[in-house]
């Protein structure tokens, strides 16, 4: 077997491992440079792409090699294609613009998402407030801005919002908007193709970040790292730093420490699933800009049957609009019902603390009463916590108002119980066994 076999086996055997988009990023640039006495050799094309296989996939390499070569052990050295004459500083001063298509990509903001067109209510009016605030004054109002809440409630909405009013305003601002994802794939594909200096020098001199998603940084190290300079050279430069999450700061648990303190540096506001009346009024307005004419008895059953996510009272508004278009024939509630049973329940269940208390309670068999109490007995801790943690994940309350439910207790409580239910889970299968047992009768 010659030595460059070595390599083209190792490869087979390491593809078998893996999802075939890593095995393209980071294992089909490399080329087989030599095998002496227990030692390959291989290139890559840069020194990022080297440490991230040594990091992330060097006992797996070394696996395959040992498996192909017979050796009892075996070492790796990721060796750097030649570099370039240029530094790679020098490059990028004197291309213009940088060839790489990641660097040329615009993140263009969603100019149907604007103040004008957002229905202010109860449940979201901090959070507008805060928004528009940061919209007319930013870098002076609030930074960072960090909002929160359930999935298709308008937290994207607003951060669009901001932009679009920015950039009306003062339209040679340089206004950078994408998800967490997206800056991810870009930390990846930087140090896939060795331009980082690029990568830092894009997000570091811009006038205002917008990131939608951040919860997408969760076990992400080098993402995280890379945000959370951005984040302060940004911040230092008293530049805008808007952020969306569906969860608060602190319950984000494989986020760093120090990258949560920073979002709270600034303002929360979250946003809570909305009142009837502004159900009513958004999705009105949603069949008025698309044309949509129901019956005013099919959009009082859309906005009473879905209650908790705004984007799927708004798909099934357009879904119901298009089966009327297409086949002609009137949209009744009835018809409505059949249509979207996939998406909808005619009696949508909803899961108050009190019966979250209770199915708890009998579970653990104490009393009702003792669960709401301010006893800390050994007994009562863990079920009170618990409790408290379905609360938070299967109803609106918010921190203070579970707090309330269970005796008056802070809502500093209320947090600390959910977090720590949340480590405990991915610990203690036993209990995550019990948190989804309860949740499958309080949803039966």
């Amino acid at each position: 077997m010659e030595n460059i076999d070595i390599w083209n086996k190792g490869l087979t055997l390491i593809k078998k491992n893996l999802n075939n988009d890593i095995f393209e990023l980071w294992f089909k640039p490399t080329t087989f440079k030599s095998y002496d006495n227990g030692e390959v050799n291989i290139s890559v094309p840069n020194r990022y792409c080297g440490e991230w296989l040594k990091t992330n996939y060097y006992g797996l390499i070394r696996d395959a090699l040992i498996n192909i070569t017979q050796e009892k052990d075996i070492k790796i050295n990721f060796v750097p294609a030649k570099e370039r004459e240029k530094t790679e500083e020098t490059e990028i001063i004197k291309q213009a613009p940088v060839k790489s298509t990641l660097f040329q990509e615009k993140r263009m903001l969603n100019k149907k998402y604007n103040f004008e067109n957002f229905i202010v209510g109860p449940s979201n009016q901090f959070a507008h407030a805060a928004a528009l605030a940061v919209a007319e004054n930013p870098g002076k109002s609030y930074n960072p801005l960090f909002i929160y809440g359930g999935v298709g409630l308008g937290k994207t909405h607003l951060i669009n919002a901001i932009g679009d009013h920015v950039a009306r305003n003062k339209p040679d601002v340089k206004i950078i908007y994408l998800t967490a994802e997206q800056f991810t794939n870009e930390v990846v594909a930087a140090i896939r193709y060795d331009k980082m200096y690029a990568f830092k020098e894009k997000y570091r001199n811009i006038d205002m970040l917008l990131v939608d998603d951040i919860q997408f940084f969760s076990g992400k190290d080098k993402s995280q790292e890379e945000f959370f300079y951005t984040f302060n050279a940004l911040y230092e430069a008293h530049r805008p730093v808007v952020m969306s999450s569906d969860k608060y700061p602190k319950e984000m648990l494989k986020i760093e420490e120090r990258l949560r303190s920073r979002f709270e540096w600034g303002l929360i506001a979250d946003i809570q699933q909305p009142d009837f009346e502004t159900r009513m009024a958004i999705l009105k307005q949603k069949a008025e800009l698309e044309n949509i004419k129901l019956p005013e008895d099919v959009i009082l059953f859309l906005v009473d049957a879905i209650k908790t996510n705004i984007r799927v009272l708004e798909g099934a508004l357009i879904r119901l609009g298009a089966y009327g278009s297409l086949t002609g024939k009137p949209i009744t509630v009835e018809l409505a019902k059949d249509i979207l049973k996939a998406t909808i329940s005619e009696k949508e269940k909803t899961i108050t603390s009190d019966a979250i208390q209770k199915a708890t309670s009998e579970y653990f068999q104490i009393k009702l009463v003792e669960i709401k109490s301010k006893k800390r007995t050994k007994n009562l801790v863990m079920p009170r916590q618990v409790a408290m943690y379905l609360c938070r994940e299967l109803t609106a309350l918010s921190y203070p108002e579970i707090g309330k439910c269970f005796g008056g207790k802070d809502h500093t409580t209320v947090m600390h119980a959910c977090r720590q239910i949340e480590k405990l889970k991915e610990k203690e299968s036993r209990l995550k066994d019990i948190v989804d047992a309860l949740i499958k009768t309080l949803k039966a």
